[in-house]
């Protein structure tokens, strides 16, 4: 089903393990999925609504959305007049640097009023037009794992598992993206056994080794998909075995398909250009900015 012309989405200028958006929808944003990064948002406008642990939740304006790694999630809007939203997705991996190796911050509920997690992510989200300086950047992490742990009510503790090996198997991945990774391999480079390992892993960065594999896989196809490839091409070069394949994992990940998904992203695209044809002509903006 194609989108509303209404829906868009656009993404933050910089990447660095950190993927920033704005997005506009009305009616159902996303299909069940799950993904294996925080995401963490700013409900800027109407009610976002979305089921998340077998619950239905709602997030008003100034409202902060909380959503677990790997815990199943969809999103649509609330009212007819749609919502409007910004969201952080940011891997377990850069809390546990900031952490040092402790249990993930958990924020029950989906949605939180904490004024200080609402502070903390803004800083991430207020300039989604320019890059974040390193330091800039890594402060601001630091200052959003401490507001989840604070939001979570809850006393950080210590993990009883090898927070080194989990975290030289996951270097390990990202070393080399393109050859095809085993539970053997992995184990073999940390020095662990592979089952323990595969406990390591789920419990410093939130997710099984196969779906971190799966998922760095994708951020791969999406990034041929926006430098213009097809689809088919988009699959082979990011190693799943043809393109039904990709659009399978990319609709569990995502809620969308690959196709939809660069619908939604070049009408906000478009929007992008719109509003800069206004700036030079004179006129108003073709959309309304919060920060």
């Amino acid at each position: 089903m194609s989108p509303p012309p209404s829906d868009w989405l656009l993404r933050g200028a910089g990447n660095g393990g950190l993927e920033r958006i704005e997005a506009f929808f009305q009616g159902d944003a996303y299909a069940l999925h799950r993904h294996d990064t925080y995401a963490i948002g700013c409900t800027m406008a109407g009610v976002q609504s979305f089921t998340y642990r077998a619950s239905l939740r709602h997030s008003l304006a100034g409202n902060t959305v909380v959503l677990h790694p790997d815990e199943v999630h969809d999103g649509h809007a609330g009212t007819d007049e749609g919502f409007r939203y910004r969201m952080l997705y940011v891997e377990p991996a850069r809390l546990q640097q900031a952490l040092g190796g402790v249990a993930l911050p958990f924020v029950t509920g989906g949605v939180s009023t904490d004024a200080r997690l609402a502070h903390a992510a803004r800083a991430l989200l207020d300039h989604l037009d320019s890059p974040l300086e390193a330091l800039e950047e890594d402060d601001a992490v630091l200052s959003l794992a401490l507001a989840l742990q604070a939001a979570a009510g809850s006393p950080a503790r210590k993990v009883a598992g090898d927070f080194r090996a989990a975290r030289i198997a996951r270097e390990f991945i990202h070393d080399e993206p393109d050859r095809v990774v085993t539970l053997d391999a992995l184990a073999a480079a940390a020095g662990r056994d592979r089952w323990s390992l595969s406990r390591d892993f789920r419990a410093f960065f939130g997710t099984s080794p196969y779906r971190y594999v799966t998922l760095r896989r994708l951020d791969r196809a999406r990034g041929h998909m926006l430098a213009g490839r097809p689809l088919a091409d988009c699959a082979a070069l990011a190693g799943f075995a043809d393109q039904s394949h990709m659009t399978r994992q990319f609709a569990e990940a995502f809620g969308v398909t690959p196709a939809r998904w660069l619908r939604i992203f070049r009408a906000g695209h478009d929007l992008t250009n719109d509003a800069r044809s206004f700036k030079t002509t004179g006129g108003g903006p073709s959309r309304v900015r919060f920060d």
